[in-house]
């Protein structure tokens, strides 16, 4: 198969077999536990996919924020790449679950209805306490938390400190995740969740349709709550928690070095602290692999971004968000292992097809810059 000549298709690349990790990570425990056992232990397949995805995160989101250069856009366009597939995918969760073929969590049916509809469509139930109906949401809501601290950066023009907040960030975890093992958000604090999520909307809408102060203060505003509900709300506790944007950040500052912003040595030595802080932050022998392969994964696919790659790998990195989505409700209606992988890569295929590039095609329509686009940190506008 041809290559593919995209300059992003070493992006792709990355998502895809992340994807797979994650799917693979939950298949090998649904049908052949003993096995996956012994891998496990030696690197957690999952972890490892997922701290792919949040370099990739961090390297592309600030990326594409700066480059449509106003918030509305960005937020626009994030609604209509998550929210439809989101709301298929939950759905389907919903029939199987009636059906009973699908397992919720008993939180979903002992918490108030509305309060896990909001926290799930707006992605943040992890860090709100509210039961997830799709486990593998939980690093939706670190993905939220980050964007509204990048935006709120962005609109007051400190994006280029991206290293320094990534060293800030993962130095902090190791503090705050001693006093902070478990959430201050949580348990049964439905009041605080509904305050919390309905705030975050809020900010969000004024940051995307206001201008001037009010846009400056709803975006710094939303970036100080998405730092607060990773420190407060991380179910994984503060630690580990904190690493998550952390990596993030350190992504970005890939980027920023690449892009002639910050010099090299600010980069590398953003993506060591990370590392370094990130890699006691939890008691397990397969977690400091995956974090270091994460990051050599990244590293390596960076080295290599000028090259050509395989037009199946991008393909499925294009298709990456439906495999991760998806996967958990295929596995529980799959006989094996085998016939797992053989209905999920066709079934991601026609979500992407059918719902997906649909819906970022009309999000693209919906969100076209507005004519009075903010200044960059060197007063210019972006045109």
């Amino acid at each position: 198969m041809a290559p593919t000549p995209s300059r992003l298709a070493w992006l792709d690349a990355l998502r895809g077999p992340a994807a797979l990790a994650v799917a693979l990570h939950h298949s090998g425990w649904t049908f052949i536990p003993d096995l996956w056992a012994e891998v496990d232990r030696r690197i957690d397949v999952g972890t490892w996919g997922v701290f792919v995805f949040f370099l990739v995160s961090g390297y592309i989101i600030p990326a594409s924020l700066e480059r449509r250069g106003d918030p509305r856009v960005f937020w626009v366009g994030r609604a209509f790449r998550l929210l439809p597939l989101l709301l298929a995918a939950l759905g389907l969760a919903l029939l199987l679950a009636y059906a009973g073929a699908f397992a919720l969590h008993p939180g979903v049916s002992a918490r108030p209805a509305p309060l896990v509809a909001l926290g799930n469509l707006t992605m943040l139930q992890e860090l709100l306490g509210v039961p997830a109906v799709i486990d593998v949401m939980w690093t939706l809501s670190y993905e939220m938390a980050f964007y509204l601290m990048a935006v709120g950066l962005f609109t007051v023009r400190q994006a280029h400190r991206s290293a320094a907040v990534a060293i800030v960030l993962a130095v902090s975890a190791v503090p705050l995740g001693l006093l902070l093992p478990r959430p201050v958000i949580g348990g049964r604090a439905d009041l605080v969740a509904a305050l919390l999520g309905v705030a975050v909307i809020v900010v969000i809408v004024v940051s995307a349709a206001a201008r001037g102060g009010a846009r400056t203060a709803a975006a710094v505003t939303g970036g100080l709550l998405g730092l607060a509900l990773v420190v407060l709300g991380s179910r994984i506790g503060a630690w580990q928690g904190l690493i998550v944007p952390a990596m993030m950040f350190a992504g970005t500052a890939v980027y920023r070095a690449e892009q002639g912003t910050i010099r090299w040595p600010a980069a590398i030595a953003a993506v060591l602290t990370v590392l370094a802080c990130g890699v006691l932050a939890k008691d397990d022998p397969g977690w400091a692999p995956a974090l270091l392969l994460a990051a050599a994964f990244f590293g390596g696919a960076f080295a290599l971004r000028h090259r050509s790659f395989p037009r199946w790998l991008a393909h499925l990195g294009v298709i990456s968000f439906s495999l991760y989505l998806l996967h958990p409700l295929l596995l529980r209606v799959s006989p094996n292992l085998p016939l797992f992988f053989l209905a999920l890569l066709p079934l991601c295929y026609l979500t992407h097809r059918l719902i997906e590039a649909p819906a970022q095609r009309l999000g693209r329509r919906l969100g076209r810059p507005s004519l009075t686009p903010l200044p960059d940190r060197c007063g210019q506008r972006r045109e």
